[in-house]
């Protein structure tokens, strides 16, 4: 969506781990020298622990493919193995002939001839079990049975668990005392700081194919640490809706708003949202690739009376309605909201295509949208005021334009004597043929 307008040739920020994107800072890369060593050495039992979204499972995916080709790796990926299963579990990953009527004594007679083969060939097992906070104890303690087959100078199979923090809670138990005592070297992914983060952010960008200066100054990336606390999930997640939200606003510029946009809309931040009357990130992801000149976003910070210059005295609101259903007709012609619906259909097909408008904000909330068109009727006039129903983020959602205009240099012109309040809200100009466009492409869901 925003790659072509960065100069990137694929996307930076996924959170679907790719070794492409491996960052070596804030001692991932140590960490990382230290598992090989350990996993090559034939060291016992390993542990990794960070909290969700600090990047083990990334890290796992490079030890697997820095490990020599002397080593095979067993995989398991689901936690939610019973005891009497984890046998099984390991003989499939190791593609031995078992089956389900086989009794656990001859599995595990298998798994131990393989061990033996592999160990003759001097190759070495190693068994990488994710998320391990979620075992079952009593599986945990299969395992360590496991840890148990070796020869008289070598253990057959490694192990190496990676969990969140409520692994070591599971360790301190006392009846599992034996595995704990079995860890023989224990890593923990500590959140990155703020130098660490802004050093991530253009790590990842050059991966992608970026090649300007940096995008994100330290009063963004101070803005990304605090939100993020440091776990690169979330650094990814912020910084791909931020810059997302400077591509909608067609600038080149990450400014700290589309950061403070970025972690209003975003599921784990505790930051006040986005206001109402301004256009959210998911409203921009659902319609970014749709507009003319890209959606923007009004900083998140900044009080909801941001109009206070436009109100007059509000009127009595109508009683809260969805967005997709239709109100009672006695209730049309006193509604301003439908009102505005029905005259925009009606301007809309009545327009030529290259006819603009400036696009001023969006909601999905009927009654507050309601309540700014009677605050700012008198200021803005009602008749120049168009809304139009629409989809963003999946969800139905309402655009208002404000303004008619013959050519784009008369609606850029409108645009520049826009009140400071309304140029806040980052608007911008929509053409009709634009419109008629989304609503072509919204219209099955909205409907």
């Amino acid at each position: 969506m925003y790659y072509a307008h960065f100069g990137l040739t694929q996307p930076p920020f996924k959170i679907t781990p790719d070794t492409d994107f491996f960052y070596p800072g804030g001692s991932r890369g140590a960490v990382l020298d230290a598992l090989i060593y350990a996993v090559t050495q034939g060291e016992g039992i390993v542990k990794v622990s960070g909290e969700v979204g600090s990047g083990k499972t990334m890290l796992c995916r490079m030890l697997q493919d820095r490990l020599p080709q002397s080593v095979e790796v067993v995989y398991l990926a689901n936690p939610n193995v019973a005891p009497e299963d984890i046998v099984y579990a390991i003989a499939l990953e190791l593609h031995l002939p078992v089956t389900r009527e086989m009794g656990r004594l001859e599995v595990g007679q298998a798994v131990q001839a393989h061990l033996l083969a592999r160990h003759a060939e001097n190759r070495r097992v190693v068994l990488f079990v994710e998320e391990a906070q979620g075992m079952p104890l009593a599986t945990l303690e299969e395992i360590r049975l496991l840890s148990n087959l070796e020869t008289r100078h070598d253990k057959l199979l490694q192990i190496v668990l990676f969990g969140q923090p409520e692994l070591d809670v599971n360790l301190g138990e006392p009846r599992i005392r034996q595995l704990r005592e079995r860890i023989t070297h224990s890593f923990v992914l500590q959140p990155l700081n703020a130098a660490e983060i802004r050093e991530y952010l253009m790590f990842r960008l050059r991966a992608a194919g970026y090649r300007g200066p940096d995008l994100f100054d330290a009063a963004t990336v101070r803005l990304i640490a605090r939100a993020s606390r440091g776990l690169t999930r979330r650094v990814n997640i912020i910084a791909d809706k931020a810059m997302l939200a400077a591509f909608a606003a067609n600038t080149h510029d990450i400014a700290t708003k589309h950061v403070r946009a970025a972690i209003g809309d975003s599921e784990f931040s505790s930051a006040k949202r986005t206001p109402w009357w301004a256009w959210g990130l998911a409203a921009m992801l659902g319609l970014a690739v749709l507009t003319e000149f890209g959606i923007g976003l009004q900083d998140s910070t900044r009080p909801a009376r941001a109009h206070a210059q436009f109100e007059t005295a509000p009127a009595a609101a109508p009683p809260h309605q969805d967005i997709p259903a239709p109100p009672a007709p006695s209730a049309v012609a006193e509604d301003p909201l439908e009102a505005r619906l029905k005259a925009t259909l009606s301007w809309l097909e009545s327009q030529p295509p290259d006819t603009f408008s400036i696009q001023v904000m969006g909601s999905n909330d009927a009654q507050q949208l309601r309540q700014y068109l009677t605050q700012n009727e008198g200021a803005m006039g009602l008749e120049r005021i168009f809304v139009y129903r629409t989809v963003a983020g999946g969800k139905p959602s309402m655009t208002v334009l404000y303004g008619s205009y013959a050519s784009r240099k008369e609606a850029n012109a409108a645009l520049a004597q826009l009140p400071p309040q309304l140029k806040q809200g980052q608007p911008y100009l929509r053409s009709v043929q634009g419109v008629r466009a989304e609503l072509g492409r919204a219209r099955p869901t909205a409907q």
